[in-house]
Parts: structure tokens; C-alpha cells; sequence
């Protein structure tokens, strides 16, 4: 079977994290089928013009003969063209690459644009395709009237749609997509990266106070994942307990970083926040051997990637009940979920899981459910049938 996976959310070289779990997605599936990838990059179609810069894919990629083509875009006000910009830039691309490589299947990722654009083309070109959606392009995107429309008539001509949640998959139904649609396949976790870690050599290796209580944020300083909350439930942990060392370290970047400082100061904690910046993956995997609590305080969710990744080094969460959080933290082993947006809460529940001792043999065994090798399977299964079915009617 040859599959086409495109997607904006695709490292390359300049941005090696970018749509990192969209490329262990394609790396898992690689074994068991022929693959290539398509990364579109956005260019500003009205001025002042913009373009990306010509984008290399990494050297670990170099299997998937990955492009970056150009694509159009009109920020803000573009909701009812954007994807239909992106069907017209990717059109020569996807010609070109099925001249050389007849796939039997396209999977995207994403629901707007990329998705909704490879509709527009599978209609034209005579393919199917199956989308993925992740979290903020359902959570977010629905709740614009014009994208709401286009998403549920795209997902509505895809031959099946995967969410990353069965939240996900609830909200879709409700906007009109067809239920037999739908299928949720969660996301995998690297055990041989995220593992279990002694926590005194992990604390000496990264410089960490070796008796404090360390909380730990990994992800985008960015409003939907609201890491402001998460400083002043730490400011708030930090005044019910003045006896006891804490420490924040906050791996990430994004526009609200200043902000972040700027409150962690005015809050009265900002020597106990620490901002080391994005992390590779393995870096990431030696600070959760070195906490003792992750914190997830979005707005919005999918399911993020660091909730498999925290309990496979048998790190507890604690975790805002939105999205298909709840559906992972579903055993008090695992953490506590608190309401959105409620500061004192999430301090005290982060101060009740660290009264509490951790078992970490039964929280690496929880996730061990969640793997790569899983994940592949259930969508190379869901890829196979919807390639037979347009072989048979085709």
C-alpha cells in the first residue's frame, strides 16, 4: 500500500520539533507500507507579502522524499478561502508526486486548511483520504461559523476521520460529521525516551535543587494553553506553604513568555520559576524523572502528548478536565483533574498529590497501553480497508 501523508505540521530542518508526533507517526507506519510526506508551508497572500524560507527536511525524514511547497494564505480574514488557496498551490505538487508515486491513499492531518483542502483535491484527482484531527482544529475552529461549515462538509466526503480523543469525535458527531465516520485512536508514547529515571541523578544532571518539590509545564507559552494560570497556582501553592521549597521549571516557548516572567515576579515567585527554553525529547524525559508533579492547565485539549509521556516515566498529573484529558487520567493512580481556569484549585490539588505517595510501577504499567506500535497498527488497519474500498468500487 502507498499513503501520502500531508500535513503543515511536519518538522524540517529549521523547526526539527514542528508536527514532531505527526513524524513518528509516519516512522511507525514506514515498516508496514510505502510512504511520502507533503508539508505545506503558508505564505502570506496579501501584503506585506511574506514567504517561508526554503525548508530542507531532516536527515532522519530523508525516506519520506518529504516537499515543502509554498502555500497561500490570508491570515485573520481568510476563513472562507484559506483552504481552497491550499487545494490551488497544492494542486502541481500532488499531480507530480502521484506521477512518480501512485498512492492509493492520502491521510492528513489537520483538520483546517490541510484537510479540508485535500477534499477539495480528492474530489478533483479521484482519491480517497482519511483526516486526522488533533485538538485546537476541532476545539477551536468550530467555533467559527464560516470554518465550522467548510470542516463539516470535508470530514463529511473523507473516507474516515481519526480523532486524537473521543471527545474529539463527540464534538465532530454533534457539528454534523457522520458518526460511522469517526474513529479515535490516541496517540503513542517513545518507552525507550520516556522511561523511568533515578530522580537524584536527574536532579544533579539538569542543576535542581535535590529537596525541592519540582513542578513541571511542557508545551507552548501560548493563550489556549493558558500557563499563566498554572503561575499563580504555583504563587498560591507557594503562600499556603511557605515552610516548603518549591520550584516551577517551564520547558517551552511562545508569545507569552514575557507575560509569564512579568507575573512570576509580580506574583512574588520569579526566583522559583525557571524557563530552560524548548527541550529535545530526551532532555524533556530527564526533567519528568527529576519532578515530582506535571501540570497541564490548558483551555483547550486534544490529548496532549505529555500525558503518555509523563506516565511512561511514571510522572502524576495534574490536569485541567477539558478535552480528552479526563479519558487518559481516568485512575486516581494517575493524578488529579481540576476545573479550567481556577487558580486556587489546581494549587490544591497539586498540594493534595504531593501529600500522597506516588506509585510509579503502576503508572508505567498504565502506560504501556499507549504505544507507537499500537497506534500504527489501528490506523494502517483503518488506511488498508479504505484503500480496498475504492480498489472494489473504483
Amino acid at each position: 500500500m502507498k499513503v501520502l501523508f500531508l500535513s503543515n505540521l511536519f518538522p524540517d530542518a529549521a523547526a526539527p520539533n514542528r508536527g514532531i508526533y505527526n513524524a513518528r507517526l509516519v516512522h511507525h507506519l514506514a515498516p508496514h507500507c510505502e510512504i511520502r510526506v507533503v508539508a505545506p508551508r503558508p505564505t502570506r497572500w496579501l501584503p506585506p507579502f511574506w514567504s517561508p524560507q526554503k525548508c530542507v527536511g531532516r536527515a532522519e525524514d530523508t525516506a519520506f522524499a518529504p516537499l515543502f511547497p509554498p502555500t497561500s494564505y490570508i491570515p485573520k480574514f481568510g476563513s472562507r478561502w484559506n483552504h481552497k488557496l491550499m487545494a490551488r498551490s497544492l494542486r502541481g505538487t500532488l499531480r507530480a508526486v502521484r506521477a512518480e508515486f501512485p498512492f492509493d491513499v492520502v491521510l492528513a492531518s489537520w483538520v483546517y486548511p490541510d484537510a479540508c483542502a485535500v477534499a477539495e483535491l480528492a474530489r478533483e484527482m479521484e482519491f480517497p483520504f482519511v483526516a486526522i484531527a488533533q485538538g485546537s482544529d476541532v476545539h477551536q475552529y468550530l467555533q467559527v461559523p464560516a470554518r465550522r461549515r467548510i470542516i463539516t462538509a470535508a470530514l463529511n466526503r473523507a473516507a474516515a476521520v481519526v480523532t486524537r480523543s473521543g471527545e474529539l469525535a463527540r464534538l465532530l458527531c454533534e457539528a454534523g460529521v457522520a458518526e460511522t465516520r469517526l474513529h479515535t485512536v490516541y496517540n503513542g508514547v517513545e518507552a525507550e525516551v520516556f522511561r523511568p529515571g533515578n530522580k537524584a541523578a536527574a536532579r544533579a544532571e539538569l542543576k535542581l535543587p535535590p529537596t525541592a518539590k519540582v513542578l513541571l509545564y511542557v508545551g507552548n507559552f501560548l493563550p489556549v494553553k493558558n500557563p499563566l494560570l498554572l503561575v499563580d497556582a504555583f504563587a498560591e501553592l507557594a503562600r499556603r506553604q511557605p515552610e516548603k521549597q518549591f520550584l516551577l521549571a517551564m520547558l517551552g516557548e511562545g508569545q507569552l513568555q514575557a507575560e509569564i516572567l512579568r507575573r512570576a515576579h509580580e506574583r512574588g515567585v520569579g526566583n522559583r520559576v525557571m524557563l530552560p527554553g524548548r527541550r529535545a525529547p530526551a532532555e524533556v524525559a530527564q526533567f519528568m524523572q527529576a519532578a515530582d508533579v506535571l501540570v497541564v492547565p490548558s483551555d483547550n485539549e486534544g490529548v496532549p502528548n505529555v500525558l503518555y509521556e509523563a506516565m511512561s516515566c511514571g510522572l502524576r498529573t495534574v490536569a485541567t478536565s477539558v478535552g480528552g484529558i479526563p479519558e487518559i487520567l481516568a485512575l486516581d493512580i494517575l493524578g488529579r483533574l481540576v476545573a479550567p481556569k481556577n487558580s486556587p484549585a489546581m494549587a490544591q490539588a497539586i498540594a493534595d498529590l504531593l501529600a500522597v505517595t506516588a506509585s510509579p510501577e503502576k503508572i508505567i504499567s498504565h502506560a504501556r497501553q499507549f504505544s507507537w506500535e499500537r497506534t500504527a497498527t489501528e490506523h494502517l488497519r483503518l488506511l488498508a480497508s479504505v484503500s480496498a474500498a475504492d480498489k472494489a468500487g473504483g
